[in-house]
């Protein structure tokens, strides 16, 4: 049975891997912790049942595609109104923040969550992958199952209505709004 412990292995270093960049994706996609965490345990059910189908391409890439897939899913079916509401992204405080900038910092960014929600499904996916995750070009294509210049042009569109919305730079607080 050494093919079973290679499996179960290969299983494990997957979930290891890629765990965490999963549960990111989808609870900023829900806004809602224990919706992430039960849509990200229905993710990798579905690797663990789908793996064995999975024979090109980037793991990365298939793993995020069945997570948009299961966002999407979800997002039909509850049709929620307000996504980000809690303001996941959060970053390590650096110990050299005073207290007041870390507060506006953290400020700005529920702001920006909020806009964000407000986005249609597809920019607000490009955004997520583009922005949050800091996935390539190629990558979030691969995911969403588009050309590269259609990720360009929605991540475009999307920081442009962001920037209009908030009046600031989304790049900031999300991410590099270049590229």
């Amino acid at each position: 049975m050494p093919n079973i412990e290679n499996l179960e292995d290969r299983i494990i270093e997957i979930y290891r891997w890629h765990y965490l960049d999963v549960y990111r994706f989808l609870i900023c996609f829900t806004g809602n912790q224990n919706d992430a965490e039960d849509l990200t345990q229905e993710v990798f059910v579905r690797v663990l049942n789908n793996l064995s189908n999975f024979n090109t391409g980037s793991l990365k890439t298939w793993i995020f595609s069945i997570a948009k897939h299961t966002a999407i899913d979800h997002y039909r079916k509850k049709r929620f109104s307000s996504i980000f509401k809690e303001g996941f992204f959060k970053q390590l405080p650096s110990s050299e923040m005073e207290p007041d900038d870390l507060m506006e910092r953290n400020e700005v960014k529920i702001i920006v969550h909020a806009a964000i929600s407000k986005l249609k499904p597809d920019y607000r996916a490009v955004v997520i992958l583009r922005g949050v995750n800091e996935l390539t070009i190629k990558e979030t294509a691969d995911i969403l199952q588009c050309s590269e210049s259609k990720v360009k042009v929605d991540y475009h569109r999307a920081l442009k209505i962001l920037k209009n919305k908030l009046n600031i730079d989304p790049g900031e607080v999300i991410g590099n709004a270049n590229g």
